[in-house]
C-alpha cells in the first residue's frame, strides 16, 4: 500500500480553493472523513468563500502574488538569516516585561488591527442600536438631506444612501457615532434599513484607513454577519441578522451603489 503524503494546511486551503488536482482532493476527502473537526472548519471557508464571490464578483478570485505567501516568506534566506535577530529582539521584549515598559512600547503590536477594530466597532454598534424602537437613529430619513450633509460633512466623504427598496428595506435614518479602536479614528456614520417584517441592517461607513488600501473580507461575529470592504477613499461594513442570501444580495446592493456608476461600470460615488 502506497503511504499518503501528510496533510498539510496548504493542502486544505487548496482543496477548498478547487486547487488540487483529483487525486489528492480525494486523499484530502478521506482525511477528512476521519477528522470531523476539521471538516466542521473547511466547511466555514468555504462559506466564507462562497459569501466574498457573491458580493464581490470575480475579483474575490484573484490570486494572491506568490511573492507575499507567508509560507516562502518564512523559508527564505533572508528569513532565516534574521532568526538570531529575532532571539536577540525577543529577548529585548522580556526585558521590557521585566521593567514593566511593554504595555506601552508594545501597543502598536499587540493590538488589533485596524480593519478588525473597525469590523467590530459597526457589529458592536449594530447590536446596540438596532433593538432601539424611538432612539433607533439620530436623524430620520424623513429629514434626509439634513441626514446626507451632516454625515458627509463630519466624515468628510459623500455618505448618499443606498437605495434598498428594491429589496425590501427602506432608510429608517442614521447617526454619527465616534471613531473605532482604542485610539479612536475619525468619525464613523451608521445608516439605517429596516423591512417590512421589521428586520434591520446597518451600513457602516468611515473614511479610508490609513494604508488607503482595497480590501474586503467576510465574517461572523456574535450571530450578525459582516460584509467588510474598503478603498482609498472609505471603508464599509454592512452588517445584519438575515438569512444568508438575503444578507448577501442586500450587501452586494450596498457595495454596487456605493462604488459603481450608475450604468454598472466602476465608479461610484468616490470614482474608483
Amino acid at each position: 500500500m502506497t503511504n499518503l503524503a501528510p496533510i498539510s494546511e496548504t493542502d486544505l486551503h487548496a482543496y477548498v480553493d478547487g486547487q488540487l488536482p483529483p487525486e489528492r482532493a480525494a486523499e484530502v476527502e478521506a482525511w477528512l472523513a476521519t477528522h470531523p473537526d476539521k471538516a466542521a472548519e473547511l466547511a466555514g471557508w468555504q462559506r466564507q468563500n462562497e459569501a466574498l464571490t457573491a458580493l464581490f464578483g470575480s475579483t474575490a478570485d484573484e490570486t494572491v502574488p506568490s511573492r507575499l505567501d507567508p509560507r516562502l516568506i518564512a523559508r527564505s534566506p533572508a528569513a532565516n538569516r534574521s532568526v538570531g535577530w529575532a532571539q536577540a529582539a525577543a529577548a529585548a521584549v522580556v526585558t521590557l516585561v521585566l521593567g514593566g515598559a511593554l504595555g506601552w512600547a508594545g501597543r502598536d503590536y499587540f493590538s488589533p488591527p485596524p480593519r478588525q477594530e473597525l469590523i467590530a466597532s459597526a457589529v458592536t454598534a449594530h447590536a446596540l442600536y438596532v433593538k432601539e424602537k424611538r432612539h433607533a437613529v439620530e436623524v430620520a430619513a424623513s429629514d434626509k438631506d439634513h441626514l446626507v450633509s451632516w454625515l458627509s460633512n463630519r466624515v468628510e466623504r459623500p455618505i448618499n444612501p443606498p437605495d434598498l427598496a428594491a429589496d425590501g428595506f427602506t432608510l429608517v435614518g442614521g447617526r454619527l457615532l465616534p471613531g473605532y479602536g482604542t485610539e479612536p479614528a475619525g468619525p464613523a456614520a451608521q445608516l439605517m434599513y429596516e423591512n417590512a417584517a421589521q428586520e434591520r441592517v446597518t451600513v457602516y461607513i468611515t473614511a479610508a484607513l490609513p494604508d488607503r488600501r482595497a480590501d474586503k473580507e467576510f465574517t461572523a461575529r456574535n450571530n450578525l454577519d459582516a460584509f467588510y470592504w474598503a478603498n482609498d477613499k472609505i471603508t464599509c461594513t454592512v452588517v445584519g441578522d438575515l438569512p444568508e442570501a438575503q444578507m448577501q444580495a442586500v450587501a452586494k446592493k450596498v457595495y454596487q451603489q456605493l462604488t459603481w456608476r450608475p450604468d454598472g461600470t466602476p465608479g461610484g460615488n468616490w470614482g474608483v
